[in-house]
């Protein structure tokens, strides 16, 4: 099966941040998992400028051996793909910025995290605006013409903009997806020696997504140390497979839970690491809480970050068993966030809301409370809303 990235435009939420940078700054660096989009929507942004994938080993090998050669034949810029390639190309254009910095020349993009590779990102500080593509937000995914039609289908099918265009059995392509992307990348990225117990590692935290990190039961049930595990989670972090939600932090609060908590970038992906095949398996899978709350933070994650928005998320436990799903932490006020996947509306859905909320609520006003759930009717109650799944975007915004 082929995994490109040639696939129909359809409007993505960052594509207006991306216009925005280009008026100001000289390079605009776009980083996110593989397929989410990222030399689609450059090209669609940016038409007029010159492309080249230094996934090519024609263009790469251009770009190492002679890099003065290589970005002289863009007089006005260019849309440079894949520039983790060829890392010490990014000292050159560091100069060239320098004397020209003319904005929207450069578009750089690449599936690595490129914070975690020091030679690049001190290359380009101060010099270009960062941003990342994720997967598709449900937003998004409603623009094709073939979307999902109901909650489980949405858990299954993930975001991978592929899926949708092509029409493509989500389980048949996530697994090329992963024998092409994820085992290769991790070859280049850790030099991870053992694969099979790579991959168990992986699908051990697809079934730990929604739970506390913990980096020791990882170790142990896979088999290898507890450096090892760290390593390898850094890895899945800076292929955007995996992220960490931090705890939400107050001083003056000893008792609450530091561990982070791990989660998915594409319940897709999980579910296919999980084993589950097609969307009828996820009615009554134990895990179908968890992956829901991975698609909800996730959601809510992709929001943000497509209309350049960073940080600010955080999850609350305390000793005592008081936790809350998600924290949005704005300058002036916090929105509580809890995700239940029952289809049913009750008030024992804000059981969670009603047990954080006294410990927040002197911090700052909290400007609103939420669950979102498995339903399909807004319903307003006494200090919190029940936000329908497909409306999850409205708990996302800044706006309150």
């Amino acid at each position: 099966m082929a995994l490109c990235e040639d696939v129909p435009v359809i409007h993505r939420d960052l594509a207006a941040v991306l216009e925005r940078a280009a008026a100001w700054a000289p390079s605009i660096t776009l980083t996110g998992p593989r397929q989410s989009g990222k030399t689609t929507l450059c090209r669609a942004v940016f038409p007029d400028h010159p492309y080249r994938s230094l996934e090519a080993p024609d263009e790469r090998a251009f770009a190492a051996e002679d890099p003065k050669a290589f970005l002289a034949q863009f007089r006005h810029g260019a849309i440079l793909d894949e520039v983790q390639r060829a890392p010490d190309l990014l000292s050159y254009l560091q100069g060239i910025i320098d004397a020209d910095r003319a904005p929207g020349r450069w578009i750089l993009s690449g599936s690595q995290n490129f914070t975690r590779l020091e030679s690049i990102s001190q290359s380009l500080a101060g010099r270009t605006a960062m941003h990342r593509l994720l997967p598709l937000s449900w937003d998004e995914i409603s623009r094709f013409p073939r979307r999902p039609v109901d909650l489980d289908e949405a858990l299954f099918s993930g975001g991978y903009p592929v899926i949708f265009d092509r029409g493509h059995n989500p389980a048949d392509w996530l697994r090329s997806y992963v024998a092409t992307y994820i085992e290769r990348d991790v070859r280049r990225i850790g030099g991870v020696g053992d694969l099979t117990a790579f991959q168990r590692f992986v699908e051990l935290c697809a079934g730990r997504s929604a739970q506390l990190l913990n980096y020791a039961s990882l170790a142990d049930d896979c088999g290898i140390s507890q450096p090892t595990a760290k390593t390898w989670f850094s890895i899945l972090e800076a292929s955007f497979i995996a992220f960490h939600l931090p705890a939400f932090s107050m001083k003056q609060r000893k008792r609450l839970v530091k561990m982070p908590k791990l989660y998915f970038h594409d319940t897709g992906l999980a579910c296919w690491l999980l084993g589950i095949r097609e969307p009828r398996q996820l009615r009554a899978h134990p895990l179908r809480g968890a992956l829901f709350e991975t698609w909800v933070v996730s959601e809510v994650l992709k929001h943000r970050t497509h209309h350049g928005e960073s940080g600010g998320l955080s999850f609350y436990r305390d000793r005592n068993g008081a936790e809350l799903d998600l924290v949005i932490d704005e300058r002036d006020a916090l929105t509580l966030v809890e995700a239940k996947s029952s289809a049913t509306a009750s008030a024992s859905l804000m059981d969670g809301l009603k047990r954080v909320r006294p410990h927040l609520q002197d911090l700052r006003p909290a400007c609103d409370a939420a669950v979102v759930y498995g339903g399909e009717e807004l319903q307003q109650r006494t200090g919190a809303r029940l936000i329908p799944w497909r409306r999850v975007r409205s708990v996302a915004s800044s706006e309150c």
